[in-house]
């Protein structure tokens, strides 16, 4: 388990380092929530999911739903990490023709399942599909990743039934509490709370965990697959915006964030040393 740890380390450091480059293309972006989710994109990609990164389309693939599309550029950096996408493209993004755009579409990006968004329909789209891999025998895994703000819309709910109601043991939901949505902190736009035990009333297996512990992160993904029970399985992140660069960590509002061009720098630099003095520790 160590030495996977070490090597996922690695990777959520890699992700977190391509968002950040990424958004110094734009100088704007959903670096936030691409540095706060980084630890669970690095889990999904490189430990949970079954992938092909030469085939992304290989029908025996797990399916990563981005139901939060201006999550984009968090897991444009999971897929490059991946070797879904190569490398060299993160300089193209949000530009004209780049496969790479600011909001993700399924019709420009390797990788991309679903163009997410508006928000809230994600869920529902991941019970259609696990469904269909029901139908066809197929043993591959949905997973829908969205946020608390999504929390707000019905349609979340109703997909949310849906799936209990069918027994549908191949959905994984992961969901990014960062307490952040565009109009201000979501607890306050739209409490939540006690939201596990919501999720539990509508018949799904919950588990809730720091979403930037690494170990946790694990347990929680290798739990969820290999639960024995028909019924959907949700994990509830707790996760820091802006996690690894303190300075957009302690921003009051960091939901699309605009830093001056040498901050850009900086936070590439703040994460190097981080995971630098981490490897020596």
């Amino acid at each position: 388990m160590s030495e996977n740890l070490a090597s996922l380390r690695e990777s959520a450091y890699r992700i977190r380092r391509y968002a950040v480059r990424m958004g110094e293309v734009q100088g704007q972006g959903y670096i936030g929530q691409a540095l706060g989710w980084a630890d669970v994109l690095a889990v999904a990609y490189k430990h949970a999911m079954q992938l092909r990164p030469a085939e992304p389309e290989w029908v025996g693939r797990d399916r990563f739903l981005l139901s939060h599309g201006h999550y984009a550029i968090a897991l444009y950096a999971a897929l490059i990490e991946a070797g879904i996408v190569p490398e060299e493209e993160l300089e193209s993004y949000g530009s004209d023709d780049s496969r790479l755009p600011m909001s993700g579409m399924a019709a420009y990006t390797p990788g991309m399942e679903i163009s997410g968004g508006s928000l809230g329909q994600g869920l529902a789209i991941a019970v259609g599909m696990a469904l269909g891999l029901r139908y066809q025998n197929n043993p591959a895994f949905i997973y829908n990743s969205m946020s608390d703000g999504e929390l707000d819309e019905g349609a979340t709910w109703e997909a949310a039934m849906g799936a209990a109601h069918h027994g549908l043991s191949n959905l994984i939901c992961l969901v990014d509490i960062n307490n952040q949505q565009a109009d201000g902190p979501s607890s306050k736009i739209m409490g939540f709370e006690p939201l596990a035990d919501k999720w539990t009333s509508f018949g799904w297996h919950v588990q809730r965990v720091d979403g930037n512990d690494l170990a946790a992160v694990v347990k929680a993904f290798d739990a969820a697959r290999k639960l024995k029970e028909a019924k959907p399985r949700v994990i509830l992140f707790d996760t820091l915006m802006g996690k690894g660069v303190p300075f957009l960590e302690q921003r009051e509002k960091n939901h699309f964030i605009r830093v001056d061009p040498p901050e850009w720098q900086q936070a590439l630099s703040i994460l190097d040393q981080s995971h630098q003095e981490g490897n020596q520790a």
